[in-house]
């Protein structure tokens, strides 16, 4: 199986009541982290309204991540493609590309929240028509194709890039929830996708299916779409153990579900928490949830699990939240960098091979001492040494140490 690539989803979602410009620079530092534990990707998303997510420009906030990190990639996660005129977006992610030495990743959606299309005046019905319509060309410009179009809510004329990707080809990536849609453009264009709808049960469990879409879509369109490109949004906390990762997370988690999904977005179908330990609860990776409240162990069962539901997919992504404190938060993604990711991309397998082997063949190394010893006792004079030394006793030079030391210290040496 080929290796799996980690990373990190920032929507964000923060609760209200924090000082913004403390929190902006807490999600850089989170940012900085998990580029030092080697993650691969880095991700955050645009919003306008709900009070919890504050980032409204993606790219802004990756130019300046971009600055504090060295190796990893940083995606729109995503551009809500309906809000803005696409030459302007293929404008900045061109801009992107190059500030970060080539480690942008262009992700786009047709928008998440129905206030933020409600603040601009955009019918949802048009919504996902015009993310296919925008993306179409951005990718033409891209190319470094001279574009004019005429649309009911842009005009281009003679529209071409001063200058195109630094990478050759900027990575394409599109956001699926749980309908076809997602899947259905990406097969259309034959790019990348972030499915952000696996961090639900239903989500998780349609994951098969979504892949279908998505090779449907692209087998109609004359293209193909690889398991490799393919990213999916999990969720967890990890501790040292089951119950200081329960401990941890349970204040935060009961605060997010009731305060955001049910009390904010008013998610159909979604009730809110009773007690924490009852968020903890149905939350947590047991028979088949899209979470992962434990050990280390316990996530790699979740991963193992996701992928086989899946039938594979290229990157693990996993969402970035405030259910434990900031300490708790750093330390659970350093043991997912420390422990997970090797477990699961099999990391440390020869090391156990080569423990497993001395270990089985301790009599090989036993011989090799004997024959160390032989030597020693052919040679009169370590012979003497060692009989000098005998059991419970030092050598006469290592037993004089301290006082020659003190002699060196008196001559200067």
């Amino acid at each position: 199986m080929a290796r799996l690539k980690f990373g990190a989803f920032l929507a964000p979602h923060h609760p209200i009541g924090e000082h913004p410009l403390l929190q902006f620079r807490r999600d850089l530092d989170f940012v900085e982290q998990i580029d030092t534990l080697g993650f691969d990707e880095f991700w955050c998303g645009e919003h306008h309204s709900s009070g919890w997510e504050m980032i409204a420009s993606p790219e802004m906030f990756l130019a300046a991540a971009g600055e504090r990190t060295k190796r990893i990639k940083l995606g729109t996660g995503v551009i809500s493609l309906p809000y803005h005129h696409p030459y302007n977006v293929a404008q900045r992610m061109v801009q992107l590309d190059w500030m970060t030495g080539g480690r942008a990743i262009f992700g786009s959606g047709p928008g998440a929240l129905a206030s933020d299309a409600h603040t601009l005046g955009i019918d949802p019905m048009t919504q996902r028509d015009r993310q296919d319509e925008a993306l179409a060309i951005i990718r033409r410009l891209f190319r470094g194709e001279r574009v004019t179009a005429r649309s009911d809510w842009f005009t281009m004329q003679d529209a071409a890039l001063q200058i195109l990707p630094l990478q050759e080809e900027m990575p394409c990536v599109v956001a699926s929830m749980i309908s076809p849609s997602g899947m259905t453009l990406a097969g259309k264009y034959g790019i990348g996708i972030i499915s952000l709808g696996s961090m639900s049960t239903k989500g998780l469990m349609s994951l098969a299916q979504q892949w279908e879409f998505a090779e449907d879509a692209a087998k109609n369109a004359g293209t193909s779409v690889s398991r490799a490109n393919w990213r999916v949004l999990l969720s967890w906390h990890v501790a040292e153990t089951r119950e200081q990762a329960r401990r941890e997370a349970r204040e935060g988690l009961m605060r997010w579900h009731n305060e955001y999904n049910v009390g904010t977005l008013m998610r159909p179908g979604v009730t809110a928490f009773k007690s924490p330990d009852e968020a903890v609860d149905q939350t947590a990776f047991v028979d088949g949830a899209a979470s992962a409240i434990g050990t280390p162990d316990d996530l790699v069962n979740l991963i193992k699990n996701v992928m086989k539901l899946s039938g594979g997919v290229g990157s693990i992504i996993g969402f970035a939240h405030d259910w434990a404190n900031i300490e708790a938060t750093r330390r659970s993604w350093d043991m997912v960098a420390r422990y997970v990711v090797p477990e699961i991309n099999g990391y440390i397998d020869s090391l156990r091979k080569s423990q497993k082997f001395v270990i089985e063949n301790r009599a090989v190394f036993e011989r090799a001492g004997e024959a160390v010893m032989a030597k020693i006792l052919g040679n009169e004079k370590a012979a003497a040494a060692l009989s000098e030394t005998g059991p419970g006793r030092v050598p006469i030079a290592t037993a004089n140490a301290p006082d020659l030391q003190k002699e060196a210290a008196k001559r200067g040496g």
